[in-house]
């Protein structure tokens, strides 16, 4: 389980550590449901953008035997491949990176707005 979980869609309250954010939940009041579903969208893009990163290390050492081996076609596809993988990791919840810059971006359009 996360350490952070919340949602800016529900009346609940936001929780970090198992405990009410209580920062968090005054900085959604300030902040347009517009701006925050932007910043989850930028949150969750970052996440994913991570995500890329990691699983193309990870699969760049592979040589492959077969039709679809080392051939001049398979980097690019395996880029594509990688790519989707991501967007799906972090639109599926990820590993919880998008969770910490939700907040800190909400945090942030909040002060500007004070």
């Amino acid at each position: 389980m996360l350490a952070n979980s919340y949602s800016p869609y529900t009346t609940s309250h936001p929780v970090i550590n198992g405990r009410p954010d209580l920062q968090l939940t005054e900085a959604l009041t300030k902040v347009s449901p517009e701006v925050q579903k932007k910043a989850k969208a930028q949150a969750q893009d970052f996440e994913a953008m991570f995500l890329n990163s990691m699983f193309s290390q990870m699969t760049s050492g592979i040589k492959a035997d077969g039709p679809f081996g080392s051939t001049a076609g398979t980097g690019p596809w395996r880029s594509m491949l990688t790519e989707q993988y991501s967007k799906s990791f972090a639109k599926a919840g990820g590993v919880g990176i998008s969770n910490d810059v939700y907040r800190t971006l909400i945090l942030q359009q909040a002060n500007r707005v004070s």
